[in-house]
Formats: C-alpha cells, sequence, structure tokens
C-alpha cells in the first residue's frame, strides 16, 4: 500500500444506493448561497456548522442519514460528527455522487 492510497476515496455508490434503499435522509450541510445553487430535491439542509445544535432533530429522524457537500470535505466531517453522537451515517461526498443513484 502506497502512502497516498490511504486518501484515496472509494467507489462509494453501492453504498450510497444500500441507504437510499434503507430509505436513507440525504443531509446537505452546504451553505445557504450553495444549496440555492443546486440541491437534491428530496434533501434536508442543515448548515455544518449548526450540526451540533440539531442534533437532537437529526436523531428524531430514526433513519439511515447520507451527508452531502460540495467536496465531501464538509460531508465527512459531519458524517463523522453524528457517528460519533449514535447516527447511522455515511459521507455521500458532492452531493451530485448522490443525485446520480436517485
Amino acid at each position: 500500500m502506497g502512502l497516498f492510497s490511504m486518501f484515496k476515496r472509494n467507489d462509494m455508490s453501492a453504498e450510497i444506493k444500500e441507504y437510499l434503499q434503507n430509505d436513507a435522509v440525504i443531509l446537505d450541510v452546504r451553505t445557504l448561497e450553495e444549496w440555492n445553487e443546486g440541491h437534491i430535491e428530496s434533501s434536508k439542509h442543515i448548515v455544518l456548522n449548526l450540526i451540533p445544535l440539531e442534533i437532537e432533530q437529526i436523531k428524531s429522524w430514526n433513519k439511515p442519514v447520507i451527508t452531502v457537500c460540495r467536496s465531501g470535505g464538509r460531508s465527512g466531517q459531519a458524517a463523522q460528527f453524528l457517528a460519533q453522537n449514535g447516527v447511522d451515517v455515511i459521507n455521500g461526498g458532492p452531493w451530485q455522487n448522490v443525485a446520480k443513484e436517485l
């Protein structure tokens, strides 16, 4: 395994499909401006820095969650936080990754 292979993103499409089949909520953590430029119609929008304040609401959904953003960085942070707080979550990366699976 090369030094940089640990940073290589695996193809997430199978995992995304599995979560979508299990009625996952798509959670977009981008800014309102980014959201307004385009988003998945059925997704929920909570800006990344508000996730800790909305954790109880997110848990109340009682569904798996797919986090998305522009590139995967912020959604990765959100997924990590949510997982640490008991949410069944994956990082879907850029929102277009998940949109193409719908």
